[in-house]
């Protein structure tokens, strides 16, 4: 069993391989889905001369207590569940509650309510169906702010939603109009 630290180090390798360099790592994803065989993904952290000893149980146990459960093993293959930064990954549109929440920091605030919410750097804005996750999210960026997402409102002008597991859902955008504190 890995002690808290080691977990939290090797759940941040694998985020790098899983979600922005699997090239790196000589890794191939599915470009549909982004997964890879767990086999895969253990032999290429093991490739790595301090990770050598890890086992698919130690693998198993990151994904059961990632805190934003940031991956998923399905079929013997495994994947991370959102925020990728390769390949755009796919997702089935989905009808979420009619309302979602948005953690960000207190000066994105006034260009949220002008412009509305877009992706930045990364591939859609991620939303949670409870603060708990927009609390996780937000707080790495400053004074945080728990933004409400009018669900309804934004599927009448256009926007998808997509489920991307364990309360996060995602879309391309969502309009100022669709954003309240």
């Amino acid at each position: 069993m890995l002690n808290p630290a080691t977990e939290k180090s090797l759940s941040k390798l694998m985020s790098k391989m899983l979600r922005h360099t699997p090239e790196d790592f000589r890794l191939v994803l599915d470009p549909a889905d982004g997964s890879c065989p767990v086999d895969s993904l253990l032999k290429a952290i093991r490739a790595q001369a301090k990770w050598s000893w890890v086992s698919r149980e130690d693998i198993e146990q990151v994904v059961r207590n990632s805190d934003k459960q940031r991956f998923v093993i399905e079929d013997d293959r495994i994947r991370a569940r959102y925020g990728h930064s390769h390949d755009r990954v796919t997702y089935t549109p989905g009808e979420p509650p009619a309302v979602l929440y948005h953690g960000t920091n207190k000066n994105a605030l006034p260009s949220i309510l002008k412009e509305g919410l877009h992706p930045m750097s990364r591939q859609y804005v991620h939303l949670s169906e409870g603060t708990h996750f927009a609390t996780l999210a937000g707080s790495r960026r400053g004074e945080l702010v728990i933004l409400k997402i009018d669900t309804r409102g934004a599927e009448r002008l256009g926007v998808t939603f997509y489920f991307a597991g364990n309360e996060v859902w995602l879309a391309d955008r969502v309009p100022p109009e669709c954003c309240s504190i």
